[in-house]
């Protein structure tokens, strides 16, 4: 197993000074100087060849803005709402684990206390490295209101799927992520070859461990096993190292044999009082059983190119999506998002919101919260100038009409200026 310290040196630091960070991706660019290379590999690469990750970036650049002029933008605002909650700006954090690796004094207390600090929502990954509670108790110390959304995914062990949601809305999260595209981790070629295959000393998958003191110290030791019986898992594997990729070592506990009723179960058992989001819908059929079992919204996601590789970018799969249920439920998305014309392109595809993965973790290895800070604060002025080249003074003046494709297809002929 690699070592990790994400801990940059003075020397590291001084030869980063060049970069002048002026958009997301100069935060990538930054980090990669700053990382032990497996590390930065972990967090950069997709799965297979990379085709999807590649392609969610890509994507964005097939959709053509078509801008209106001589319309009133003096008073632009970014500001939106989802599920009556205000949000400064339509990008949040998408929940994904595992951010002490890029902070380790902080993780992912980091990141929440910089979502509430530029007023937008922070999603918790139950691979988190900091405990629901923590992050919540971060959030509540610091100024202003915290909008902290919980991601979960459907365990073998249920009673476990439920307490965890059920610490998530008592510690005051205001919303669930399910997670639906993970009954298997995609296969990262990267981790293999670097012999990333497990999580580093001394980080722990907290909520998890938190779960295995709680059954040790209950009565329902001696009902079930640390999973259900049926369940048949050894928790020590989750950090032996003895898979390829370290991910492969959490698939253990995932469901394999999942259906939608497991969907209507948890929004019954524990999401009744909580805005329940289906996270990782690639297609029409999907999103509409979603909605059908009781999901309150959707995300189009692909897992960042980190799950099926060859499965369609992000961007491209949104229109259908919305087309089915987008009169009905909100629909968000993430995988790809860089600009703030990469926002208010979905935006105008018909997504409520977008969120943002991979440039938290490289903005949280350069320079921790306020990075993530200023990282969001570079995607909002992005999404306001946008607004206003295009003649949208408002989210709910973003409208269909505002992206269309290129006649000739686009794209091939576009190469980045080297000036």
């Amino acid at each position: 197993m690699v070592a990790s310290d994400a801990r940059a040196s003075k020397e590291q630091k001084e030869s980063i000074e060049y970069v002048k960070i002026c958009n997301a991706s100069d935060y990538q660019i930054a980090a990669r100087s700053l990382l032990p290379n497996p590390l930065y590999q972990y967090l950069a690469s997709g799965t297979d060849d990379e085709q999807t990750l590649s392609e969610n970036e890509s994507a964005f650049k097939y959709w053509y803005l078509r801008p209106r002029v001589m319309r009133p933008v003096g008073s632009i605002s970014t500001a939106t709402s989802l599920f009556g909650q205000k949000l400064s700006l339509p990008v949040f954090i998408s929940p994904a684990g595992v951010h002490a690796l890029c902070d380790e004094v902080h993780g992912e207390c980091a990141s929440a206390r910089a979502a509430q600090k530029v007023g937008t929502l922070f999603g918790l990954s139950q691979h988190a490295t900091r405990s629901i509670e923590q992050v919540a108790d971060a959030c509540a110390a610091a100024p202003g209101n915290a909008n902290l959304w919980y991601q979960c995914y459907i365990l073998k062990d249920r009673q476990m799927t439920l307490r965890l949601v059920q610490r998530a809305a008592s510690a005051g999260y205001k919303g669930i992520f399910l997670t639906v595209d993970s009954v298997r981790f995609g296969f990262r070629e990267a981790d293999a070859r670097n012999g990333w295959n497990a999580l580093p000393e001394p980080h722990r998958l907290v909520n998890y461990d938190e779960e295995i003191t709680h059954k040790q110290q209950s009565s329902e030791s001696t009902k079930f096993s640390w999973l259900s019986p049926e369940a048949s898992v050894d928790k020590a594997k989750i950090y032996s190292g003895d898979e390829d990729a370290w991910d492969q070592n959490t698939e253990q506990l995932f469901e394999q044999n999942p259906t939608w009723e497991d969907v209507r179960w948890l929004k019954q058992e524990a999401c009744h009082d909580l805005p329940l989001i289906i996270k990782g819908i690639m297609t029409a059929e999907d999103a509409v059983e979603a909605v059908r079992a009781g999901a309150d919204g959707v995300m189009v996601s692909n897992h960042g190119g980190r799950a099926l590789d060859g499965a369609m970018a992000s961007i491209d799969a949104l229109p259908e999506i919305v087309a089915a249920v987008g009169d009905k439920v909100p629909v968000l998305l993430d995988s790809g998002v860089r600009r703030g014309t990469d926002v208010l392109k979905a935006l105008a595809l018909g997504a409520a919101a977008v969120g943002i993965g991979k440039p938290v973790f490289f903005a949280l290895a350069v320079g921790g919260e306020n990075a993530v800070v200023n990282l969001l604060q570079i995607l909002q002025k992005e999404v306001e100038a946008a607004m206003a080249i295009c003649g949208v003074e408002n989210v709910a003046a973003v409208k269909r009409s505002l992206v269309t494709r290129h006649p000739n297809g686009g794209v091939g002929r576009y190469t980045r200026s080297k000036l």
